[in-house]
């Protein structure tokens, strides 16, 4: 992956993407590459995007998030920016959702955070500056008919970077969530064609967002320029949930 050569080794950080092999993730992965930082992304099985380094990685396992952070730490150093994506759906009504479907969600998109997070604070507690930025969404905020699941662990997702900023503020380690709404990804582009001018209809600007417009806000919440940020959720989702 190309890299902005103007920035130096010195100031060039460790940043690691959770499940960064496809979508908003694979976008995020790239900002920071082409910003010059050394990205590592984690996956589950298979290999890595063309260009980057694969860390093999389920959130969802003790001894797979261990195992990985010792080959990270022991090959590359201390995580300098964290960005907390790995995340699943299994939607349903909530009367015929299963344990099992809510135990799943919730083990990945908000347990699986929290073991990576608490992974990363060592290194930024020694170094005194770290940026973790959790990948919520807008249905936290609003909620989603048949997405109890997801939108409970995204809206979760707040209250633990809310309580982390307190305790870790004085350390220099700021976290924050970014909020997407509607993004053109994979799993949009199956939507019917009704069912998108349905959803875009909710939307004030009208259209989905690209994957790389969260990005964007990604990398800025990380960078040096928004040191002065944390415990804040950052919707990038066309004004769907202003208010909120």
């Amino acid at each position: 992956m190309s890299t902005d050569k103007n920035q130096s080794e010195a100031t060039r950080r460790l940043v690691l993407v959770t499940g960064g092999n496809r979508g908003i993730g694979l976008a995020i992965a790239r900002a920071f590459a082409q910003s010059g930082d050394h990205v590592l992304i984690t996956h589950r099985s298979g290999s890595a995007p063309e260009g980057f380094t694969g860390v093999i990685m389920d959130v969802t396992d003790p001894a797979s998030v261990e195992k990985a952070f010792k080959e990270i730490e022991s090959t590359y150093g201390s995580v300098d920016v964290l960005i907390a994506n790995a995340g699943i759906t299994k939607d349903g009504l909530s009367l015929r959702m299963s344990e099992a479907d809510f135990h799943d969600v919730v083990d990945t998109n908000l347990t699986g955070s929290f073991r990576v997070t608490q992974k990363v604070l060592s290194g930024m507690m020694k170094k005194r500056s770290g940026r973790v930025v959790f990948i919520g969404s807008v249905v936290g905020l609003l909620g989603s008919a048949g997405q109890v699941n997801y939108s409970a662990t995204k809206s979760a997702l707040v209250g633990m970077a809310r309580s982390l900023a307190r305790e870790y503020g004085s350390r220099g380690i700021t976290f924050n969530v970014i909020a997407p709404g509607f993004v053109e990804t994979d799993m949009t582009a199956v939507l019917a064609d009704g069912l998108k001018e349905k959803y875009e209809a909710q939307i004030p600007l009208a259209r989905f967002a690209s994957p790389e417009e969260v990005a964007k806000v990604v990398e800025f919440i990380a960078s040096p320029d928004a040191g002065y940020i944390t415990g804040a959720v950052i919707s990038v989702d066309g004004g769907l949930g202003m208010g909120h």
